[in-house]
């Protein structure tokens, strides 16, 4: 892990992303090392003087901005979470046909939150995980077994995990939740900040918390820099109903163009996340249902029998990104506003919620022994705990996804070697295991939401 983190760190100071390289729609980094923040606001308490006050205010209600905002809630916090999209129209299957992995650590923060009852009924466990390149014989297998009896974690559809956490929110007391309304200002003082909604209203609160994704508002009115490149991938999302169990295996197929991802949700329905060139794209997403299924069903194989899709087909750009610090005055950054990595390895929105995790302990905590939740000692805390956990993934990520995303001959004759290796040889089995509960995101040390442990 140390040589993948010295890879990181190399490939932070010598890459940018050329903007002829980049995705229309994937946010432009920040090339000026140089670039400072915006001045500190001194505000009098009649410019704190505002429609709606809380301890903290979240901007984003997206996946992760709704947790932390039950993690807080169900510890009696007192929370405002401000958010773009009308709530009905996210429980709509065309707002996002997208499937998450939940990792088993991530559930346990659900479970902590008041969620993971409402889910888990609609979750698909994983029992298995297959990692092959190219159907080649030697392959990686982990069986959930070696290391307990829980499932490695569960492929969940966004709009299950929406529809339980509005129904959360709607029962918990210290939580307001005011959308649909974007925010249009910000100002961040030296004992609290403001937020001016595109309404008029404002909102007043001891710590600001962007949870407002790749776009950030929040990180861009703090003036924080992003580092970050293009894959030059996209990634094709469906999801399909096939003939035969798939007995909660997850299978991750390397193929040259980029991994092709099997995923298990409830009955026989797989989920599909299907890294292409971005170039090509566009055309799978075009071709009518009959090509779309051949394509399909030889990247698939015969282990699921007959297939179809199922549901709408949509394409994701690629890449990474990491902002160069989490934190600034009365602000903290959680989720895909300071990063966010090739879905590779499943663990995009898990470090997301191990980031709500921190954050909702540091805070609880804080407030607990009388002392400001946005106070910068506080969020220095946060921004300490999740640094090494968040560049050692996006490090692991981008090295996995170079390494397998070529057809080169040596490359592929070493990683197949690599994965028979790890797979079969009694020496290697601390360092199996290891990475099994790495998956299950219950390594290093953890918040107490993901032990299992109350707020």
């Amino acid at each position: 892990m140390g040589s993948a983190c010295l890879f990181f760190r190399q490939r932070l100071t010598a890459l940018a992303l050329d903007k002829r390289d980049q995705p229309s729609n994937f946010p432009a980094m920040s090339r000026d090392p140089h670039t400072p923040a915006p001045p500190a606001v001194t505000m009098s308490d009649a410019d704190v003087a505002a429609d709606v006050a809380a301890d903290v205010a979240i901007v984003g209600g997206g996946l992760a901005g709704l947790t932390l905002a039950c993690a807080l809630g169900g510890a009696g916090v007192s929370t405002v979470v401000i958010d773009r999209d009308p709530p009905g129209a996210q429980l709509a299957g065309s707002f996002d046909g997208r499937t998450t992995a939940i990792a088993y650590g991530s559930a346990k923060v659900l479970e902590g939150a008041g969620i993971w009852a409402a889910v888990e009924p609609e979750a698909g466990p994983i029992l298995d995980i297959r990692v092959t390149d190219q159907h080649d014989p030697l392959f990686l297998h982990y069986d959930h077994r070696e290391v307990g009896d829980r499932p490695f974690g569960w492929i969940v559809e966004n709009r299950v995990l929406r529809q339980a956490l509005f129904q959360r929110l709607a029962a918990l007391p210290t939580v307001t939740h005011l959308a649909p309304v974007a925010v249009t200002g910000l100002m961040r003082g030296a004992d609290s900040a403001r937020l001016t909604l595109a309404d008029g209203r404002t909102v007043a609160a001891r710590l600001v918390v962007g949870a407002d994704g790749k776009k950030s508002l929040c990180r861009e009115n703090a003036g924080i820099r992003l580092d970050g490149w293009s894959y030059g991938q996209h990634a094709i999302i469906t999801n399909i109903e096939h003939e035969f169990s798939h007995g909660g295996v997850a299978v991750e197929l390397f193929l040259p163009s980029g991994p092709f991802a099997m995923l298990p949700l409830t009955g026989n329905r797989t989920s599909i996340v299907w890294s292409e060139r971005a170039e090509m794209a566009g055309w799978y997403l075009a071709l009518p249902e009959e090509r779309f299924t051949a394509e399909l069903r030889t990247r698939v194989g015969d282990w699921l029998g007959q297939i179809r899709p199922i549901g709408p087909r949509a394409a994701y750009p690629l890449g990474l990104m990491h902002a160069e610090r989490y934190i600034d005055r009365r602000l903290a950054l959680v989720s895909e506003a300071s990063h966010a990595m090739h879905p590779i390895a499943g663990q995009g929105l898990n470090v997301g919620i191990r980031d709500i995790a921190a954050l909702a302990e540091v805070v609880v905590d804080a407030l607990r022994l009388g002392l400001d939740p946005g106070a910068a000692d506080v969020l220095e805390r946060y921004q300490r705990w999740r640094r090494f956990d968040t560049v050692s993934l996006l490090a692991t990520t981008d090295l996995l996804t170079r390494l397998f995303s070529n057809n080169i001959p040596p490359l592929a004759a070493a990683r197949r070697l690599g994965m028979a290796a790890i797979n079969g040889l009694p020496p290697l089995r601390p360092m199996k295991r290891l990475l099994m509960r790495h998956a299950m995101g219950i390594v290093g040390t953890l918040p107490r939401l993901v032990r299992g442990e109350p707020l």
